[in-house]
């Protein structure tokens, strides 16, 4: 969204930047299953009204990940127990 607004530059294209880091040994890209998208709309709590966000953490609790974050919102769904994000 930074690139698509013009804030932020680079000499790559958000394509080859993403291609670059979906390459690394240590990255796994995995597919976004319909059971996820579902799963966004009925997470427990309280939670992040932002559907992408939704996504983000309905994901990581699919696939037992932790959430690197600044977002607030995430950090404080996490230190109910929905999820286990970490402050970047």
């Amino acid at each position: 969204m930074l690139s698509a607004k013009g804030k932020l530059s680079s000499p790559l294209t958000p394509k080859a930047w993403f291609d670059r880091l979906a390459d690394r040994p240590e990255i796994e890209v995995v597919a976004l299953t319909s059971d996820i998208l579902i799963n966004s709309c009925f997470l427990p709590g309280s939670v992040h009204k932002d559907p992408a966000d939704r996504i983000l953490i309905a994901t990581a609790r699919a696939l037992d990940l932790t959430i690197v974050t600044r977002d607030e919102a995430i950090l404080a769904y996490a230190k109910l127990g929905h999820v286990r994000a970490l402050a970047c």
